[in-house]
């Protein structure tokens, strides 16, 4: 994309995932259903956070996790999201920017911890078996202002993408809408990731009525969502999806993934992974994977190929982050 300054900019939550193993004893205990994802109150994330004992903290949210992977795999980014001016914001800026990714928004002021919310933060517990348990405290990220989107920056950007999580809030919603509407009369494209079941839940006749109008070009789900989107088994919502959006990316776990685009099908397995340690951001890693072949005109093979091997990295170590060299990965799977 040669006429565009970023390739991807992204819309999401700026939140800080405080990491720590459990045992499924501890879930049980705490009355976390294993493998969810809830929202929480300030109060409830302090009293869970004293029960985690040791823990790894790094800047997360599901966009962002999505563009830090982009950006290793070659891909101009920037990232449009709210932290709080204090120490967990200060350290979300540096971690985002540090791989690549531009981001400008500025701070939401926090000088009185009772009226002004904290930078977001998500306590993820991972079990025994890999599988992440999240509880998710908004704080400062669900107050986005529309007035944070850079029109210029939305305009110069060959894909808009945004996240189901962020949906919910009603002022990042008004700036979502914003966003999409600046992209589309830029003639840019827009990717949307549903995120959670519980996102297609709470407001799928929104995403029905965005896929509807014609605003999304990309739709990233995976089975469960799509089929609680539509209404019937995955395979059927893959069909009906596809006959609404250019192109649906469809994740299907131990299965692999499927793209459709128009009339044409393209499949991948995972990748082998020696020990599944934390599942936390397979499938944004997954997107940004598939991005990073999207905006350079691959294969929808190639593109799933390297969603593939981005999230089969970020699974086999703790954290939503690579550790590896993605390119060096990739380049090594395609031969």
């Amino acid at each position: 994309m040669p006429d565009t300054q970023f390739d991807v900019i992204a819309i999401g939550n700026a939140i800080v995932d405080v990491i720590a193993p459990v045992t499924d004893d501890f879930l049980e205990a705490e009355d976390l259903p294993k493998g969810t994802m809830r929202l929480i109150d300030a109060e409830r994330s302090v009293d869970l956070y004293g029960k985690m004992g040791q823990t790894k903290e790094i800047s997360g949210g599901a966009a962002a996790n999505t563009l830090a992977g982009a950006t290793m795999l070659g891909l101009k980014t920037a990232f449009i999201g709210q932290v709080a001016d204090d120490q967990l914001g200060e350290i979300y800026r540096h971690d985002l920017t540090s791989v690549g990714v531009s981001f400008d928004t500025p701070a939401r002021p926090y000088s009185d911890k009772e009226s002004e919310p904290p930078t977001g933060r998500c306590l993820i517990l991972v079990a025994p078996d890999g599988e992440r348990t999240m509880n998710t405290s908004l704080g400062a990220s669900q107050f986005l202002p529309a007035s944070a989107i850079d029109e210029d920056v939305i305009r110069a950007s060959g894909v808009l993408f945004l996240e189901g999580y962020l949906w919910d809030p009603e002022e990042p919603r008004a700036a979502m809408r914003r966003a999409i509407q600046v992209a589309r009369d830029a003639g840019r494209k827009v990717a949307f990731a549903t995120c959670a079941d519980f996102c297609v839940h709470m407001h799928g006749k929104d995403f029905r009525k965005l896929i509807d109008d014609g605003l999304i070009d990309i739709l990233f789900v995976n089975e469960e969502e799509a089929g609680i989107l539509e209404g019937s088994d995955p395979d059927a919502a893959l069909e009906s999806l596809a006959k609404d959006v250019p192109l649906v990316v469809m994740t299907r776990g131990g299965d692999g993934a499927v793209a459709a685009r128009g009339d044409e099908r393209a499949t991948v397995k995972p990748e082998p992974v020696e020990q599944v340690k934390d599942l936390t951001g397979a499938g944004d890693l997954f997107a940004a994977g598939f991005l990073s072949g999207y905006c350079r005109d691959a294969s929808l093979e190639e593109s799933l190929i390297r969603g593939a091997v981005a999230a089969g990295e970020v699974i086999s170590h703790w954290g939503a982050r690579p550790e590896a060299d993605l390119q060096a990965l990739v380049a090594k799977r395609l031969g």
